[in-house]
């Protein structure tokens, strides 16, 4: 293994280490989704033992595909407990996707088998949790447990979309998992919008 990606993981653990020696048990959460014209937005809540060792954990956005779905069973087998949640595209329209993405973060954290002492938030903006909690600007390439979250949710998210893909055909899900690429723009000019695109991200596009 490359020493670069022994101090990266060294790092990734040693940042969690801070929070758990001051405030015990911590868990990371993140969420995927904010951005994509359609679909649920997710999240997940990962709590990671002390002598946890997954090799190649890092932010989602960094890895491939195909590396994230590996790690995606690896976080699932070594933590300690995690939980994967979700707000809809109705609750997305009703609340504003900030909202339900703290919804979602809500949940997940909610969702966990233990009460973790402390939670590390990805992002700028905090859930309405009971518990005490920190954010973390880009804390998904600073902190194990919220990288271990990112790959969740985002695997989570994806696996999700990939069976949208199948009640929704026309509009090829299983490729851009919702997001605003050109070719969905031209399927969406093409057949207008399906029950799970977010009416509202789309007033640009649609007339």
């Amino acid at each position: 293994m490359k020493q670069s990606t022994l101090d990266r993981r060294k790092a990734l653990w040693t940042f969690d280490q801070q929070y758990s020696e001051k405030y015990g048990v911590i868990c990371g959460v993140d969420e995927a989704g904010r951005g994509p014209l359609a679909g649920d937005v997710y999240a997940a809540a990962v709590i990671l033992p002390e002598d946890c060792n997954i090799e190649g954990l890092d932010d989602s956005k960094k890895l491939s595909g195909k590396r994230r779905e590996i790690l995606f069973k690896k976080i699932q087998e070594k933590a300690v407990c995690y939980c994967i949640a979700s707000a809809s595209v109705a609750e997305i329209e009703k609340y504003n996707i900030l909202r339900a993405s703290l919804l979602a973060m809500k949940r997940a954290v909610e969702g966990l088998q233990m009460t973790p002492d402390y939670a590390l938030i990805d992002g700028n903006q905090l859930p309405a949790l009971e518990i005490p909690m920190a954010c973390i600007v880009k804390g998904d390439a600073l902190s194990a447990s919220i990288a271990a979250a990112s790959v969740l949710a985002k695997v989570a998210r994806d696996q999700y979309m990939t069976q949208q893909a199948k009640l929704y055909p026309g509009y090829l899900f299983e490729k851009h998992k919702g997001y605003g690429t050109k070719e969905h723009r031209n399927l969406l000019l093409q057949n207008g919008a399906c029950p799970i695109h977010r009416k509202s991200f789309l007033k640009k596009i649609l007339p």
